[in-house]
Order: structure tokens, then sequence, then C-alpha cells
């Protein structure tokens, strides 16, 4: 991963695709948490959680504009990297983890829906809390204007977070989550490959 960064970083034209489709990925993240709230029942953590979500999209697209490229207000599939790979990531997670649920569990509706989103939430966390620190020591390496700071310290708040919510959830969330963990990492390896690949091909 170190390697990639270091390459993307050197590249304002790959560095916006990479920050919008890491962009991308928060809003998309952001979007499914709102979705399965309950309109009555919603929790305070998931207004909390879905807010901070959104303002990292805003945040990591607001950080094109330090760079010497044109600045796409949108999601088109020439702005993101791996634009097929980024932008079913979440979606196949999702899937993948309420498909599992529903067997392991027999759950269904509400219930499907919040325990769907606390592991997918968790694993994307995860992810985060490996991701962006690296990301910023590169940043810092290339003496970058770009900063992801304020991001990193939000998400290890959102790990801990969620792992107070699963502790309520299930006592077994653990075996739980290591399905949904391992998937995603899968998902990772295929979406950083991608990357690497349509590098290679420019």
């Amino acid at each position: 991963m170190e390697q990639l960064l270091n390459t993307i970083v050197q590249s304002d034209q790959l560095h916006s695709k990479w920050l919008n489709a890491l962009s991308f990925m928060e809003n998309t993240g952001a979007r499914k948490i709102s979705a399965c709230e309950d309109p009555y029942g919603v929790t305070f953590l998931q207004l909390k959680h879905a807010a901070e979500e959104h303002r990292h999209a805003y945040y990591l697209k607001k950080q094109i504009k330090k760079l010497s490229v044109a600045f796409k207000e949108d999601y088109s599939i020439d702005s993101l990297l791996a634009a097929n790979h980024t932008r079913q990531y979440l979606q196949r997670l999702d899937i993948f983890c309420a498909r599992y649920l529903k067997k392991e569990l027999q759950l269904t509706g509400q219930q499907l829906k919040f325990a769907a989103y606390l592991l997918v939430t968790y694993a994307i966390e995860l992810r985060a809390d490996l991701l962006y620190p690296i990301y910023q020591e590169i940043l810092e390496k290339h003496n970058s204007k770009v900063m992801v700071k304020s991001i990193i310290v939000e998400e290890q708040g959102h790990l801990e977070e969620m792992i107070a919510q699963l502790n309520v959830f299930s006592d077994k969330w653990q075996q739980y989550a290591e399905v949904v963990i391992r998937y995603e990492q899968e998902l990772s390896n295929e979406w950083l490959s991608a990357i690497l690949n349509e590098i290679k091909e420019q």
C-alpha cells in the first residue's frame, strides 16, 4: 500500500482521483447509515456517525482544490481511480453481510438492517484505521498540502463506538465480525489491485 500511495501522491492527476474515490466511499457510507435508520428509533450515535461520514466526504473532496487539476464536482467514472471497484465496494460488502446475517441469525427487517450496519461499519472502520495513518505519513513525506489528520481522529472514535455497540448487540459479535472482515479484506485487495493495474496502463 505504501508504494502505491507514494506513486499516487506524486501525481496530482492520480491524487485527485484517489481523493475523489475516498470521498465517494465516505459519502456512500454516510448514505447507507441513513438508509438503515429506524425513522423513530434512530440513535444519537447513528446520527453522529452519518454526519461525520458526510463531513469526511466533503473534506476529502475539498482537498482536491489544493492540487493542480481541474476540480470535479461529481463522482463521474473518469474522476475516480478504479471506478467500478470504488463504486461497488461498499455495496458488495453490505449485500454479503446482510445475506450472512440472515442465514446465520435469521434476522429480518429493521433488525437485519441494524446488525448489518454494525458489522459493515466495524469492518470499514478497521480499514480506515489502517489506511488513513499510512496515507497521512506519505502526505507529510512529500510535503503535500493535502492532510487527513482530522479524519484519523474521528475514525478512531468511530471504531471505539462500534465496538461498544457490538458488545450490546451480541456476545458472539467477534465471531460474526471475522467472517465480514475476511470478505472486506478480499474486496480491499481487489480494489488496490485494480488501482495498480489502472496506473500501470496509463
